[in-house]
């Protein structure tokens, strides 16, 4: 039998879907690049969320897309709270998700290591 999700799962999942749809649509700015929600982690007791974010297309730091979103975060805290309806809505706390950096490096990495293989004489 298929594992139910928990009510934080759904919560976070429908924050989720609201946030990446409120970025791109009212806190696009020139610079930031394509800010994408990769996840949501809500706390037990729906007061705190945890944004991971990742940016690609950038031309601006990532500190400075970072500070764009933590002062946008009441606004955004708001629009989610009118669309959603829920009784209570999590404060917001956008964190970088360096994992596609980090896979896209190891993925070089990979691909470094297998074409220096293949140019490897091979031993008799």
């Amino acid at each position: 039998m298929a594992k139910e999700f928990s009510r934080t799962q759904r919560i976070a999942s429908l924050i989720q879907r609201e946030l990446a749809t409120l970025i791109q649509q009212e806190i696009g700015a020139p610079g930031l690049g394509m800010i994408t929600v990769s996840d949501v982690d809500v706390s037990p007791d729906l007061k705190n969320a945890k944004v991971y974010i990742t940016v690609m297309g950038n031309t601006r730091p990532v500190s400075e897309v970072m500070h764009v979103l933590s002062e946008a975060a009441g606004f955004l805290r708001h629009e989610v709270a009118q669309r959603l309806t829920t009784r209570s809505n999590p404060a917001l706390h956008f964190v970088y998700d360096e994992s596609v950096v980090k896979g896209t490096s190891l993925s070089a990495l990979i691909d470094a290591a297998v074409a220096a293989d293949h140019h490897k004489p091979e031993k008799k």
